[in-house]
């Protein structure tokens, strides 16, 4: 990931673009994945836990 800094841009901003294009990438989501080793079953467990919280959120 590379920002520069725009003409006339203060630090702060170039910050919060970096910071923007950091999160919208997903590199952090990504590597907060796998900072643990989950196996494929506990995955599938969580996956459908959350499926089934996102299922009822959208039912009310």
């Amino acid at each position: 990931m590379e920002v520069f800094l725009r003409e006339g841009e203060s630090q702060d901003s170039m910050l919060r673009r970096f910071q923007k294009v950091v999160q919208m990438s997903g590199i952090l989501r990504e590597a907060k994945a796998h900072r643990h080793f989950i196996s494929k079953r506990d995955a599938a467990r969580i996956k459908a836990k959350s499926n089934a919280r996102r299922r009822k959120r959208q039912g009310n």
